[in-house]
């Protein structure tokens, strides 16, 4: 057992047992920036890119078939995608009950909307672009400042031969191209807040980008296959970057329109440096060990048999299942859908309960989510991840907890009678009062039987599938106007014993508020102000 199934163990219990540095309270005045700072670098301003309206969201979440047939990326594609998943797209100024609302107003602590989801709206994933000869630039390393829109040109010089040398053989999407998109995350942006639990909420993060490219691309016919596997030390030399400062989380090589052209492996490096607004930088003793464990072999891609030992088993065909309904159609575009995305926060009403159909499209979506293609590629039928169903006001059904089949489209129970108080007992914040919700859904994985399978690397993983999850199920909420709100801070052990996942293996890792919000809800219009 590798330093991973440690860290791994000591997430459960963390409801009952502090993470170490327990008494960690964060430096709100010297806290870093959502974004790295690269003074001097020359930006190049991107375009907004068009959105086709018939590019709908199931069409994206691979519940329908997209309206045309696969194609490359260009320039406004690119951008396009990058502004409606990491671009800043509005601002957060609605009365909510999270811990943060005094602040909102004020400019300097402003909350800015974004597509894609972050623990803590803290965005640590910094997205760079590598671009080759076949591209509309020219050739380079580039990193998109999102404040910008815009992307900052940090080396000059095709080094995508570095990009595919470190992807090694058999790496997922196109045969050939120059072009790749590659995902690290500044550990600091999100550690001086959650500390040791850090790396658990940053893995996640790499999750709902890669979820949110998945389904703006596929919804345009075009493809996202991301690879977590890969040399890491040799990209982040590549970036100029430490190790443990800040980790290379996946690569997404895309298909490009024209003819890519493949450069040799030159061995440069960048030389710009981001400059750290925080005068103090602390490093925390887990985030480190879970850096150092999971680049450790960091090239050794599993195979599919592999991956296909940690599956989930179905649940077990019971007499008293529950049959759903077809679900909702997601119709919205998915442009539309991610600028509509937020977290209720305290906002759901119970006197309007969720409708069985909603409910299996939110379920629909997140099994759609939780196979992530790439280098998971030829494991498809081999499910990763189970999802419960805690229902508090859900019509046609009776409160209490299931477990979801897929297959056959249908809720076996696990518990009866109403499971609000559970919930809430078992909830660490304030900020939700998850009764008021129509329904819990409770991602679970074989975290431990993920990394006995594949390595320290599974964790990572394990973090990108639950990650992927939630931003499906925050998307397709907003698509058919449905709030919705995740959350971890939960007591993982409560629900294992609440759910009979003792003899099972499988690990909940968050949890996710479903249901209609009270009519009108109190905002302002900064757009008009």
């Amino acid at each position: 057992m590798g330093y991973a199934h440690d860290y791994a163990a000591a997430i459960m219990r963390r409801g009952r047992v502090p993470m170490p540095p327990a008494d960690h309270v964060p430096n709100w005045a010297d806290a870093p920036r959502k974004t790295k700072f690269y003074p001097g670098a020359d930006r190049l301003p991107l375009p907004d890119g068009d959105y086709p309206a018939e590019a709908a969201l199931d069409a994206g979440l691979g519940l329908a078939e997209p309206p045309v047939e696969a194609g490359p990326f260009d320039l406004p594609a690119l951008s396009g995608m990058l502004r409606d998943s990491y671009g800043l797209t509005g601002r957060r100024l609605g009365v909510q009950a999270n811990t943060d609302l005094s602040a909102l107003p004020s400019y300097p602590l402003a909350n800015w909307s974004r597509g894609t989801a972050s623990g803590g709206g803290l965005y640590p994933v910094s997205v760079y672009w590598v671009s080759g000869a076949s591209g509309p630039v020219a050739p380079g390393v580039h990193y998109y400042a999102t404040r910008h829109h815009a992307m900052q040109r940090l080396l000059t010089g095709d080094v995508t031969g570095e990009v595919r040398a470190a992807l090694g053989q058999g790496a997922p999407g196109p045969d050939l191209t120059d072009q790749y998109l590659v995902l690290g995350v500044k550990y600091w942006q999100n550690a001086f807040k959650y500390n040791s639990f850090s790396f658990h909420a940053v893995s996640m993060d790499i999750g709902t980008v890669l979820q949110t490219w998945r389904m703006w691309a596929r919804a345009r016919g075009l493809e996202i296959e991301p690879a977590l596997w890969f040399d890491e030390e040799r990209l982040a030399r590549l970036l100029c970057v430490r190790s443990v400062e800040e980790g290379v989380f996946a690569v997404v090589p895309l298909r490009w329109k024209g003819t890519p052209k493949a450069a040799a492996p030159v061995g440069a490096s960048v030389r710009r440096f981001d400059v750290e607004r925080s005068r103090t930088v602390l490093t925390f003793e887990a985030v480190a060990g879970m850096q150092a464990a999971t680049s450790r072999r960091a090239a050794d891609r599993p195979t599919a048999a592999a991956l296909a030992q940690a599956a989930v088993e179905p649940p077990r065909a019971e007499s008293d299942e529950v049959r759903l309904p077809a679900p909702r159609p997601l119709h919205a575009d998915v442009r539309t859908a991610l600028r509509h995305r937020r977290s209720s926060f305290g906002r759901f009403d119970a006197q309007r309960p969720l409708s069985l159909d909603q409910l299996t499209a939110c379920l629909a979506a997140a099994t759609s989510a939780s196979r992530l293609g790439g280098d998971t590629r030829g494991a498809e039928d081999a499910s990763l991840a189970r999802l419960y169903v805690f229902a508090n006001h859900v019509e046609g059904l009776a409160p209490g907890s299931y477990a979801y089949d897929p297959d056959a489209g249908a809720l076996r129970p696990v518990k009866e009678g109403r499971p609000g108080a559970f919930l809430q007992q078992n909830y660490f914040l304030a900020n939700y009062n998850l009764e008021q919700a129509g329904a819990v859904l409770v991602p679970a994985m074989r975290t431990t039987a993920v990394l006995d399978a594949v390595g320290d690397r599974g964790y990572r993983l394990v973090g990108a599938t639950i990650g992927a999850v939630s931003q499906a199920v925050y998307t397709a909420s907003a698509a058919m106007d449905l709030g919705c709100g995740v959350a971890l801070g939960f007591d993982n052990i409560s629900y294992i014993e609440e759910l009979g996942l003792d003899g099972t293996g499988e690990s909940p890792l968050l949890i996710m508020l479903i249901g209609n919000e009270r009519p009108v809800p109190a905002d302002f219009r900064y757009e008009i102000a």
